[in-house]
Order: C-alpha cells, then structure tokens, then sequence
C-alpha cells in the first residue's frame, strides 16, 4: 500500500511546475474543503501560487465555521478568471457532478465517488473510501507531511461527517487515516465546527416543523413552506429522527422553484435511496443513500400534480406518493 500511494504521490506531482498558478476547484463541504487544505499543503513551495475556489453558494453554518476558524481562503468560480491558472484540480468531485466544472480539462481529479471515467492528466478514484480526505492523508504521509493542526482537525471533520461516524461506506482505510489524524488534530475545534448547524433564524422551521407534523407508522412528514436554504430541510429532518418511534422523516420546503423534499430513515431493512426515486423520480432528480436521500422537483412539473401554494394539500401529495410505493430494502423484503 506505502508503495502504491508513493508512486500515486509523484505522478500527482508530475503535473505541476514551479511557475504554476493552480486552480483548486471544488463543490464546497467539510470533505471538500479539507481535501482541497491538504491538497494545498501538498503543493506549497512547488507552484507559484494557489487558488481555492467553490462553484456553490456556501449557506451551512458549520461550513461556514470551518472556514472560519480553520483558516481556509475561497473564492467563488463567479469572481475569478479561471484562464489566469495553468494547472487546475477537481477535488470531492467528478466533472459530469456539476455544469459548473463541465467546460474545464483538469490536471488532477481525486475523488471517491463512483467513477465515472474523467479525463485528466492524473485521476485518482476510490469509490470505496467513505471519504475523500481519508484518500489525501494518505497522500500527506507518504509525502512525510507532519498536518498542522488545523489541517488534521478539517481533515479529521471530514471523515467523521462524511462517513456519519463509520456508519456509512466506510473501510478500514478510513479508519486508518481516523486514527492517524486524531493525534494531530484539535478535537474541542472540531466538536466547535460540528455544534455550529444553526442559525438563530432557522429556529422558526423547527416550530413550523412541530406544528405542521404528520405521523403516521413511524413515519414523520413535515412541510415547512418556503425556507431560505434547503439546508433547513436536512436539519429538521434528521432532528424528528431523534423521537423515539420514528423511523422515517420525510421533510419538504419549497426553495429557488423547486420542491425539495429530504428523506431519512433509521437504517433498519430500509432504503431512502430507492424511496425517493420510485416517489418523486418522475418529477425531477431524486436518490441517495440507504439512510438519507432527496428529491428536487420543479414547481412547474409539481404544479400538475398538486396545489403546491396549498401546505396541507402538498403534504396530502406527499404522503400519497410516498405510501403508494412498496417500501421494500435492498433485498427485496417489505419494509416496517
């Protein structure tokens, strides 16, 4: 393995020369955002310059804190000239992900999302890492790169939410990189990025949330209107999963046009995933994991279907949608 990851290290420095000014382009999240520090780490004192940027607008809170308290400088695709850089570098991500990282011939891809089949002169794709920062710790110890501490603490953030604490796509080379980076890292600083997921305006559409809800067997459904980021969505969902008899949450609010509706469960013979593509698949994107997903469907396609300005008739839709699918797991067996 120490070997493989050694010759991975000089191709990926095989793409850069001294005089480069490099682009680090990434869909902004904790594992994106670390991975792109240790990238940055890994190129200091070998290019000319270095440039971090995000083709999303950055709205979570404990995103925001990482950056903040880690140090981490990034600009926004919008404001930049990317023909000014002669090397550039997609990371937590593939070019097919995004429009935004469609028009560029990158250099480096690393990545541990399913492959599929980028271009560049160096590409790095490990689908069963359950985090892409696991990928470039491994990177640093080759390379002998002792993390600072704020490197490992992002890093080591990273990997824990990425992989929900090992809960998830996780194998035992994550949880080397775990181990190893907790030496380094700044663990209060963490748990500092980790709390901070709320703003004091989110609060209202968790009593929205409590005064909209809807139980039915376990299954916990919630319409929250109009929210100012679909991030709100993902925090009341995975809060009404913190009751006792809830196995499912599925929350929507209504943002940019669309209807976005989040799906949770408590793992146990489930599948979000395949719930939310057989719900709302026909209306626009929709899928995830076994225990999360999401859907975001355009009012315009929604609009035929239901009265989507009428709270209580969409979560009547809603309910219908989600009930008249088989709620079946992976193998097949009715779901509880």
């Amino acid at each position: 393995m120490r070997t493989k990851t050694k010759e991975r290290l000089r191709r990926f420095w095989e793409q850069f020369d001294s005089g480069d000014q490099v682009l680090i382009l990434i869909n902004a999240d904790p594992d994106a955002i670390a991975s792109a520090m240790a990238v940055k780490r890994l190129l200091w004192r070998k290019v000319a310059g270095i440039t971090i940027s995000h083709i999303n607008i950055i709205h979570r809170p404990d995103n925001l804190t990482m950056m903040r308290l880690l140090g981490v400088r990034a600009v926004h695709l919008d404001t930049i000239d990317p023909d000014r850089f002669q090397r550039k570098v997609l990371i937590d991500s593939q070019p097919e992900h995004n429009d935004a990282f469609g028009p560029f011939r990158y250099d480096v891809i690393i990545d541990h999302h399913p492959d599929s089949r980028p271009r560049a002169g160096f590409v790095d794709i490990r689908p069963g890492y359950g985090a892409t920062a696991s990928m470039l710790t491994e990177y640093l110890r080759a390379a002998q790169i002792k993390p600072s501490a704020k490197l490992a603490t992002g890093l080591f953030y990273a990997i824990k939410t990425d992989t929900r604490n090992f809960e998830r796509g996780t194998q035992i080379e994550d949880i080397v990189a775990f181990q190893y980076l907790f030496r380094y890292a700044n663990i209060p600083l963490a748990r500092r990025i980790e709390q901070a997921d709320l703003k004091l305006g989110f609060l209202a559409f968790f009593r929205k949330a409590i005064q909209a809800r809807r139980f039915r067997k376990g299954r916990m459904f919630a319409h929250l209107g109009q929210v100012p980021n679909p991030d709100v969505c993902v925090l009341v969902a995975d809060f009404l999963m913190r009751v006792e008899t809830v196995t499912w949450s599925i929350v929507s609010g209504i943002y940019d046009q669309q209807l976005v509706v989040i799906l949770r469960n408590d793992g146990i013979r489930k599948n979000a995933g395949n719930l939310a593509r057989s719900s709302f698949g026909e209306f626009g994107s929709a899928g995830g994991r076994k225990t999360m997903a999401r859907a975001e469907l355009a009012l315009s396609a929604v609009s035929e279907a239901v009265d989507f300005s009428n709270g209580k008739r969409l979560t009547d839709w809603l309910i219908n949608r989600v009930e008249q699918r088989t709620w079946t797991s992976r193998d097949g067996k009715p779901q509880k």
